[in-house]
C-alpha cells in the first residue's frame, strides 16, 4: 500500500495530549503504523553521561499513531490525502479538500 503520510510532511496531532498540536514528521516506522513527529508526543528519558556527551534528563520525540495524524494542506487545516494519477502517468498524492497535488 502507498504510504499517505511520508518524512517532511507537515502534520496536525487529531487525538490524544497533544490535540491541535503541528508538526514535521521525522520518521516513519510503517511495520509499527507509527511517526515520529518534531516536538509532538514528548517524553523525558534519562540519558548516562559518557566521553563526548552530557548526560541527563533529556527530551525525545516518541512515536505516535498514524490514525491520530492528518495532513495540512496549504490553507492550514487537516486534510485527508487522495491518490491519482498525472497527465504524464505518474502517481501523486493530492489533498482531498482543497484538490492540490501534494
Amino acid at each position: 500500500m502507498a504510504a499517505k503520510l511520508r518524512k517532511g510532511d507537515r502534520v496536525v496531532v487529531l487525538a490524544g495530549k497533544d490535540k491541535g498540536k503541528t508538526g514535521e514528521i521525522e520518521q516513519v516506522l510503517p511495520k509499527d503504523n507509527r511517526a515520529v513527529v518534531n516536538g509532538v508526543n514528548v517524553a523525558i528519558r534519562h540519558v548516562k553521561q559518557s566521553q563526548t556527551t552530557q548526560g541527563g534528563r533529556q527530551p525525545k520525540a516518541m512515536p505516535i499513531d498514524l490514525s491520530n495524524l492528518a495532513l495540512v494542506d496549504a490553507n492550514g487545516k487537516a486534510t485527508r490525502v487522495g491518490f491519482r494519477f498525472n497527465e504524464d502517468g505518474t502517481k501523486v498524492r493530492f489533498a482531498k479538500t482543497t484538490g492540490d497535488v501534494i
